[in-house]
């Protein structure tokens, strides 16, 4: 097992992220927040939402097959049913890192999809958010990991 924190800071090492479920209305969704976070800080990343065409500016792609030039990570930030067929587009692709969006409620968690990955040899960060940790982080986040690692909805190890 890897600790949180390494398994955090290795996902956040590559370049070219998806992050599923940003929203063509963005307020209150964490995939747009997640989204627009690693664009500013000089992520590549790359919005997949099949019923949008457009998300936050940017071009939306209707699943991580239609990404051009493929994405080293994916942040999947749907409702957990959707986890698993994103999940398996992943392997198929060959992608390594999935993080499973999760700050209250279930988030994007799903235990199928999660032991379906690490089956498969991806490294599955599965709750939390990938603006709690290095170089996204923020102050709030930060505290909300510390509260979330309490409830478990932050693994302390993946």
């Amino acid at each position: 097992m890897v600790t949180i924190q390494d398994a955090a800071l290795d996902f956040l090492s590559v370049r070219r992220i998806a992050v599923t479920g940003v929203s063509h209305a963005p307020h209150g969704h964490g995939s747009n927040a997640v989204y627009q976070r690693l664009k500013e800080r000089g992520y590549e990343v790359f919005a997949v939402n099949p019923n949008a065409p457009e998300v936050e500016g940017d071009p939306a792609y209707p699943a991580l097959t239609a990404i051009p030039g493929g994405v080293d990570a994916v942040v999947i930030a749907t409702s957990p049913e959707h986890a698993m067929g994103t999940m398996k587009e992943a392997v198929d692709l060959g992608i390594t890192k999935a993080w499973m969006h999760r700050s209250f409620g279930t988030g994007s968690v799903s235990a199928e999809a999660t032991s379906y990955g690490r089956e498969h040899g991806i490294t599955v960060i599965d709750g939390g958010c990938p603006l709690m940790f290095g170089p996204t982080a923020d102050t709030g986040h930060k505290w909300m990991c510390r509260m979330l690692k309490l409830t478990g909805k932050v693994p302390r190890t993946v």
